[in-house]
């Protein structure tokens, strides 16, 4: 699966780009049919200490899928986003 990493208002290390696609790959054992993931992440109002938003929009051969978390850091916010978008899969699975 061909995966976009696009940040904004700031520069991501290699670590947190290891860990998106690691996690996003992890998506392919749920459906084969998942060919492409946008995935960004973004701050918001540096102030505030939750701050860090992951949003995950997948496209596959049967539709697409689209999850948005917001945590105190990215790590966690992809590990959100990526389970909100495998519950969506699997029930679109089982339909």
């Amino acid at each position: 699966m061909k995966i976009e990493i696009q940040s904004r208002h700031f520069t991501p290390d290699g670590d947190l780009l290891n860990f998106v696609n690691k996690k996003v790959n992890k998506l392919l054992s749920v459906d084969d049919n998942l060919m492409h993931a946008d995935v960004f992440l973004k701050i918001e109002k540096a102030e505030s200490p939750v701050n860090k938003i992951a949003e995950i929009r997948v496209h596959a051969s049967n539709g697409g899928y689209f999850a948005k978390k917001q945590c105190a850091s990215f790590e966690e916010s992809t590990n959100l986003t990526v389970k909100a978008i495998r519950k969506q899969v699997l029930k679109s699975k089982g339909k």
